[in-house]
Order: C-alpha cells, then structure tokens, then sequence
C-alpha cells in the first residue's frame, strides 16, 4: 500500500468510506459519487495502479475479486435482474484513480454500450 493513495487509506481506515465487506485480500466500500442504486467499488489490499500491472500471479486475486463481485451481487439483490462489473484502466478509460478497482453497479436499467 502506498501513503498517498486514497483507496489504500481507505483500506487502512484512515479515510472515511462506507465498507460493505473487507477480509485480507479484498475491500469493498460504496462509490462517492454512485452511478445506480447499488454502486461498489471492490478494491485488492495490495496495491495494484491498474490492470496493465498484473502479473500471472494475480490471476488468482482476479478471480477472488471477481467471485466477490457475485457475492456481494446477490446480496445486494440485483443477480436476478443484471449488474455490470466495470474496470477503467488508464486516464483515457476514465481510471480516475490509480488503484486497481472494479465498479459493481446494478439496482436499475443501463443502456447497452455496443450492440
């Protein structure tokens, strides 16, 4: 973790967030500034800045991010209806901070992106 880094303040608790779930690999809080009723971002302990940093190593921590991801879905209740699980990677994908995160958002219709 790095002390500059908001997310991984958060993590250490030294900045304030609304944690929905946290064990050792993995945080979960809610967005600032939410884009649907449900809104998580879930963030690795570790501090990642994206995905173009991940190694072969990380493949399981994708995948606990992932899992965590439909956990957290069903428990919020919105596996029934859908969700979208979102990764910005880079300024020009709209990554506003550089720590590796996946935005769960669900809770009301999203228009399709391409299609």
């Amino acid at each position: 973790m790095t002390d500059e880094c908001i997310f991984c303040r958060i993590i250490r608790g030294e900045a304030p967030a609304q944690i929905v779930y946290q064990d050792d690999r993995v945080t979960v809080f809610r967005d600032v500034a939410p884009k649907a009723p449900v809104h998580l971002l879930i963030v690795p302990n570790r501090h990642i800045e994206s995905l173009t940093q991940l190694e072969g190593a990380d493949a399981e921590l994708m995948g606990n991010l992932c899992l965590t991801a439909a956990r957290l879905a069903a428990e919020q209740g919105i596996s029934e209806s859908g969700y979208r699980l979102v990764i910005n990677t880079g300024a020009d994908a709209g990554q506003s901070v550089s720590h590796l995160h996946l935005h769960l958002i669900g809770g009301r219709h999203m228009p399709v992106f391409f299609g």
